[in-house]
């Protein structure tokens, strides 16, 4: 039988994976950011999915540590997009990430200005937050899984 710990834990790993799943694949083009949520959300998917599995020996600590990392990568993204830094390199080789070669919707001064003034996803910042505290109730959980 699956623990309560494993549960909670499960369900908060498909809540937040699946929001950044959802996140990247709805982005209007594969920025490095994007790519970064899209494997971040199915690494958390697939963890959420391990801790169902009763007889896999993940004690804890261990899951407790992993969501801590994801807790902290969720935020990173937000903040990579909110500074910009989300921008790659355009289809023709330039750094506006529009791949237009400046003639997209970032125009001469790119998309990482447009990325830079966009607000920070409050659904995955409060998801990265329940997931933090989701891992410390498992690293500190005594009840074993």
């Amino acid at each position: 039988m699956v623990s309560d710990t494993r549960l909670y834990g499960a369900a908060i790993a498909f809540a937040s994976g699946g929001y950044s799943l959802a996140s990247a694949a709805g982005a209007t083009r594969m920025t490095a950011t994007a790519w970064l949520m899209l494997a971040l959300g199915a690494v958390v998917v697939v963890h959420g999915a391990l801790l169902l599995a009763p007889t896999l020996p993940l004690d804890d600590a261990t899951s407790g540590g992993l969501m801590v990392a994801y807790a902290v990568g969720m935020p990173a993204t937000q903040a990579a997009l909110a500074t910009g830094m989300a921008g790659g390199m355009g289809g023709d080789g330039t750094m506006d990430g529009s791949g237009m070669g400046g003639g997209g919707m970032g125009g001469a001064m790119g998309d990482a200005t447009v990325t830079a003034a966009m607000p920070w996803d409050l659904g995955m910042v409060a998801l990265a937050l329940l997931m933090l505290v989701s891992g410390g109730i498992m690293v500190r959980s005594d009840d074993g899984m």
